[in-house]
């Protein structure tokens, strides 16, 4: 796509406000003041104070700045075009802002802004992932009744697949898998057997028989890798929680609750995510996943990238292909097409322009709840447990998620992961057990739930 003639130089810039001035908002700050397209002048966190040293940390002088404590003030700053900072978004709303960024990151806090900003006639450009795995469908269809929209953004790997997912189906390709590398490559250095993967080494000798699938059997070879790696992580919940976002943007489903995400090298994957008829790990087709890069330490990264594996239907057509260069497995039958990047909030400015300008979704305009990511018991809980997300991967002590075929809560079905989260066990769950909703105490004062039950509501009476 030619951005420059898609989106003209001519146009008014998107304004904008950003909630959530972490990592991603911080980097979207930053690159806003990059884009003539885009002005993001007011920003909210959990303090002003920490909205305005956001600010000032990408060089908005410091007398460009006002901390707003009300709407008046927060008025009057815009009229002279300054910076917004503040600590509660429902100050800022009704100025003449077009998009809403929420980047929390925070369950409840998202799912708040999320239906505020709908409610007042913003566009939401929701990257709270965490949000979205519980409620994304219903908040979209909440925002189609307000007349605004609901994006996933680019930048990140759900909005970045399900555009790959689309172009590949668009050019009539006939996908078998699609996914992402995990975040954390897993780097082998042969010399000392030292496996290293997110800043833990490990001396791993015996990984060493399986550093090149050669001739080997893919499923053997995941599974050795595997084994010698047993030692360092290997399934994440926000890997999960993306693909479930792309799941129900998609229609596409997965071949295990939790993922067969095998550690593989870059040029192996269209021999990993191929059918199991063609010595490949998947039992069907339309299959999300993902990948551990594994590289030597010279090598280059996946980068968080993304992929989709498609049926080579004419050999002589792919044979050029590898000849050029192209990712085609050891039987030709299966080829890999990717985009080996995700610049978080650099690249998310696509997606505000595209709402902002255009009116259009980075996603699914009209995405169904297919999938939930339920919380899954890992050891003996007792009651009373508290179920902290915590560090950057949201992630909580001995439970980790499964992807499962969406339905509406009730007291005994499986609580969504991020319902769950930091809230406490009434009940004591076992190990290998589904937490379901009513081990867990939840507020009947929470947004989240309440946009729950709405989703249930309105996707009970429709086909999913």
């Amino acid at each position: 796509m030619n951005y420059h003639s898609y989106f003209p130089k001519s146009s008014a810039p998107v304004e904008c406000c950003i909630v959530g001035t972490g990592a991603f908002g911080r980097s979207f700050l930053d690159q806003s003041r990059r884009t003539p397209l885009i002005s993001a002048r007011v920003a909210v966190d959990l303090s002003a104070e920490t909205a305005v040293a956001a600010l000032r940390s990408i060089g908005v002088p410091a007398g460009e700045i006002v901390l707003c404590r009300t709407e008046e003030e927060a008025a009057a700053a815009w009229a002279e075009h300054r910076f917004v900072a503040t600590d509660n978004l429902e100050i800022v709303l009704a100025l003449p802002f077009t998009v809403v960024v929420e980047a929390t990151g925070h369950p409840e806090a998202g799912a708040r802004h999320a239906r505020l900003a709908i409610d007042a006639g913003k566009h939401v450009a929701l990257v709270s992932k965490e949000v979205d795995s519980v409620v994304g469908p219903g908040l979209a269809a909440r925002a189609r009744r307000n007349n605004v929209l609901v994006t996933p953004v680019d930048g990140d790997q759900p909005s970045l697949l399900m555009g790959l997912i689309s172009w590949a189906q668009v050019l009539g390709l006939d996908i078998i898998a699609a996914g992402k590398s995990s975040e954390y490559d897993f780097v082998f250095d042969p010399a000392k057997n030292i496996l290293t993967s997110n800043g833990t080494s490990i001396y791993a000798p015996e990984f060493a028989a399986w550093l090149e699938l050669g001739a080997l059997a893919a499923p053997d070879v995941a599974a050795g890798r595997a084994q010698a790696a047993a030692a360092l992580p290997q399934r994440t919940v926000p890997d999960l929680c993306e693909l479930t976002l792309v799941a129900n943007a998609t229609g596409f489903t997965v071949d295990r609750l939790d993922l067969h995400a095998p550690i593989a090298r870059i040029g192996e994957v269209p021999d990993f995510f191929a059918p199991v008829e063609e010595g490949g790990l998947l039992a069907h087709k339309a299959i999300l996943d993902v990948f551990h890069c594994l590289r030597l330490p010279s090598e280059v990264s996946f980068a968080g990238g993304v992929f989709v594996t498609v049926e080579c239907n004419d050999a002589a057509t792919w044979a050029m292909l590898a000849e050029k260069g192209h990712v085609v497995s050891r039987s030709g039958r299966t080829a890999m097409l990717y985009l080996p990047r995700h610049l978080l909030g650099v690249e998310a400015a696509s997606s505000v322009l595209e709402v902002g300008l255009k009116g259009v979704s980075s996603g699914a305009e009209e995405p169904k709840p297919l999938i939930d990511l339920i919380a899954h018991a890992d050891a003996d809980l007792p009651a009373g447990t508290l179920l902290a997300a915590s560090g950057h991967h949201h992630s909580i002590t001995n439970v980790s998620g499964r992807m499962v075929p969406a339905q509406a809560i009730s007291g005994e079905s499986p609580v969504p992961f991020y319902l769950a989260a930091n809230r406490r066990l009434v009940r004591p769950v076992s190990a290998g057990s589904p937490i379901l909703c009513a081990d867990v105490e939840i507020d009947g004062s929470s947004e989240l739930l309440s946009l729950r039950q709405e989703q249930d509501r309105i996707f009970s009476t429709t086909s999913r």
